[in-house]
């Protein structure tokens, strides 16, 4: 087998892998990276947020043309869906942004091996596949991403009984659609098939929707949600999933058993972690297969770092690629750092949910005094224009310092808006700071001042 030297390998070419790649090459690093998939980018770009948001796109597209361009004086005279363009469309799009990764990888001058990476001591990795290289490097980044949780009794067959990938290129929309799980991708998912013409039933084993999510914005979400269509059975465990003769049936603790044409399985995500011979290096992982690191990213063994969703916090791409270019500047300059505080969370339904710091739950469990300061996009002059007033803002502010703890948003545009309150954190804001920043008129960004004259209860437009 050839072998080839390299300064640095990153295993992984997703967000985390490709970012920490050309960070580190940017600092001088001679840098590889291994990818089994062809395409790079990993899940998130492939078959996660990417194709995930394209869909929820086109399918709002669709609904605003089916049924809200009327009251702008737009009138259609008929509105049709078509699946396969609209599928079409969803493929376009990542495949012109897994062909800029490359770009990017070509501008850099990283090396890039397709195959599977097993690491067979410090400082070598075998690659095996279409390129089949023994690498040598000082250092090693583990950034192999997670793959969609299993559940016990569901009986996942790749067509009827699916995750999130199935789930992307449904061939027709279905009659019956049963979600399991009413996280992050399950509203998501469940809202795109809910808007091209499906029945959905998303099914929840703890009693609210979006668990972990602010409480308050989790229920109105809920009651935004059951509007659109979606139905929800809270507080039910789920006991299995098989196909018989070509239909799902959903097998529920204590309740009746769901038919319908396709199920979703959406419980959240585990580590890939697996067949990556941490064995031979003694990197130490935890029960669901995360690998653990101190504050620099680093492993049990020595110069083998792990970034992304193979270790702690939120499995989110914003957060590994944070990680990946802290992790590479630590390699190369002996510095590098995330702020998990700052790292900000969102559901692209409509209205959009976005989150950044503390719940509301989570300063009454620390018990730390806060103020509240919460405002609607109903009285914002921007979402009326819009015809988009669902929602509210709510920041949380330190009783003592003023300082933000934590803002949480539901309402149109609400991951972009979300962008402000997280520098705002990041820069240690108060609620003051942010209610003296002039925000211009009309914007959807002025429900956001507003909240921040609410903490003090001194809004002016309601």
């Amino acid at each position: 087998m050839e072998r080839k030297n390299h300064d640095l390998v990153v295993i992984g070419a997703g967000p985390g892998g490709y970012v920490a790649a050309i960070r580190a090459a940017q600092l001088g690093l001679d840098v590889a990276c291994v990818e089994k998939e062809k395409a790079l980018g990993g899940t998130c770009l492939r078959v996660g947020c990417i194709p995930s948001k394209a869909l929820l796109e086109s399918s709002e597209q669709y609904v605003i043309a089916r049924d809200e361009l009327k009251a702008h004086g737009v009138n259609v005279a008929s509105v049709e869906l078509d699946l396969a363009t609209m599928l079409k469309r969803k493929d376009g799009v990542v495949r012109t942004l897994t062909k800029g990764v490359e770009g990017l990888f070509k501008k850099h001058n990283i090396t890039r091996y397709e195959g599977s990476a097993r690491i067979a001591g410090l400082g070598r990795v075998i690659v095996e596949g279409k390129d089949n290289v023994e690498l040598e490097a000082k250092d090693i980044i583990i950034a192999t991403g997670s793959r969609s949780a299993p559940l016990p009794g569901v009986e996942l067959d790749g067509d009827r009984i699916g995750t999130s990938t199935e789930a992307l290129s449904y061939p027709s929309v279905p009659e019956h659609l049963v979600v399991i799980g009413a996280g992050y991708i399950g509203v998501e998912l469940g809202s795109v098939w809910r808007r091209l013409g499906a029945k959905v039933t998303v099914l929840e084993y703890f009693d609210r929707v979006l668990p972990g999510m602010d409480a308050e914005i989790s229920q109105e979400a809920e009651k935004i949600f059951k509007k659109q269509g979606i139905t929800f059975r809270l507080g039910c465990k789920v006991t299995g999933a098989r196909v018989e003769k070509g239909v799902c049936i959903v097998s529920i603790e204590g309740q009746d058993s769901i038919r319908c044409d396709r199920v979703l399985l959406a419980v959240g995500r585990v580590p890939n972690t697996e067949g990556l011979g941490l064995d031979s290096v003694k990197v130490v992982t935890d029960k669901r297969g995360a690998i653990g690191i101190d504050e620099h990213f680093a492993t049990s063994a020595a110069h083998i770092y792990a970034i992304g969703d193979v270790v702690r916090g939120p499995m989110l791409a914003h957060k590994a690629e944070d990680e990946g270019i802290a992790c590479a500047e630590y390699i190369a300059t002996g510095y590098g750092h995330v702020n998990y505080e700052c790292i900000p969370g969102i559901v692209y339904t409509h209205p959009e949910i976005a989150t950044v710091g503390k719940t509301e739950e989570q300063l009454k469990e620390m018990r730390v005094p806060y103020t509240k300061g919460v405002f609607p996009f109903i009285a914002n002059g921007r979402a009326r224009a819009l015809a988009q007033t669902d929602g509210r803002v709510k920041i949380l502010a330190d009783a003592n310092t003023d300082r933000v703890l934590g803002v949480h948003i539901i309402g149109p545009r609400a991951g972009d808006l979300i962008a402000e309150a997280a520098v705002a954190m990041e820069f240690g804001a108060s609620s003051e700071d942010i209610a003296r920043s002039c925000h211009a008129h009309p914007t959807l960004s002025e429900a956001v001042r507003e909240a921040a004259f609410a903490v003090a209860k001194r809004e002016i437009h309601i």
